[in-house]
């Protein structure tokens, strides 16, 4: 009888998919703590000098030169009226509101109009005319100031809020249309399609169905182009300079500070910054979730 075959041994097994190694999760955490700690330096970059300016504001003009570091030992809130009133702050207060609301709405309403029909109608000219609006991103505004006088000086819109309103709204629509035609071509086209089915005309669709989608996007390019308007400096400095009685918040500023150098208000100085800052202040926390809304929401649809 023949020997039997020794049967072949088993073959090895291959190794199981395992963990990765233990030096990729050291690396993750370590790229983890770094990444925290540059966004801890970068908060405390961005917090501690507006906390100084406010306790500045709380604190006569000695304390702020002998202790500029410590709490206010006492509480000075007349530096605030008396910015509020003897400085005028009060007065170019309400000039950057009714510049500012005015513009904001413009700039809205027609960049919100001229960005819906470049992101979903196709006609000749479509994509010339965007890249024209983007292209006046591009363009350096300073270049533009000394025609923008004279234009301004030929139709008597020097001096004037609407002067400025207008020329806001010219200023702030490139990005507002940028942002906006990306932003209306995430939303699904069936929604409109179904409006016009209905009987619905161009103009109440845009207005009852797709604006109202499209509202994180308003929300976030809102408080970009309030941002910019309100702490715009150089515009209002070329076309608002006749009227003391018409300037706006930056320039009452640059006045206050002009000024420091022959009266030393120095506590009166840091109440009228803070007096400026508090209403961008308070625009991003009341819609700060908006505006990451509207950041994320193209990438999520």
């Amino acid at each position: 009888m023949a020997a039997q075959a020794d049967l072949p041994s088993d073959p090895p097994t291959a190794a199981p998919a395992g963990r990765p190694p233990q030096r990729m999760g050291s690396e993750g955490k370590v790229l983890n703590v770094f990444s925290h700690g540059v966004l801890v330096l970068w908060g405390l970059m961005v917090t501690l000098p507006l906390l100084w300016a406010v306790m500045s504001s709380l604190k006569d003009d000695k304390a702020i030169f002998t202790s500029p570091w410590s709490l206010p030992t006492s509480i000075h809130f007349d530096n605030w009226s008396r910015a509020w009133s003897q400085a005028h702050m009060g007065d170019y207060f309400l000039n950057s509101v009714i510049v500012v609301a005015g513009s904001l709405f413009g700039t809205m309403l027609l960049g919100s109009m001229a960005a819906y029909v470049l992101a979903r109608f196709e006609f000749p000219g479509n994509r010339f005319v965007y890249y024209l609006f983007v292209g006046g991103m591009s363009f350096p505004v300073i270049l533009a100031l000394v025609p923008l006088f004279f234009v301004m000086k030929n139709m008597q819109l020097l001096d004037t809020y609407h002067g400025l309103i207008l020329v806001y709204i010219a200023y702030s629509l490139p990005f507002t249309i940028f942002f906006l035609s990306g932003f209306f071509r995430t939303l699904p086209t069936s929604v409109a399609e179904a409006a016009v089915i209905d009987g619905a005309s161009h103009t109440r669709t845009f207005f009852q169905v797709m604006l109202p989608m499209a509202k994180p996007g308003l929300i976030s390019v809102g408080i970009f182009n309030f941002l910019g308007q309100w702490n715009q400096y150089l515009l209002p400095a070329v076309l608002n300079v006749g009227d003391d009685d018409k300037k706006l918040l930056p320039q009452g500023l640059v006045a206050l500070a002009v000024s420091q150098g022959y009266k030393g208000d120095w506590s009166g100085l840091f109440a009228g910054l803070v007096i400026a800052m508090l209403p961008v202040l308070a625009a991003y926390i009341v819609f700060q979730r908006q505006v990451q809304a509207g950041l994320t929401a193209g990438a999520l649809k």
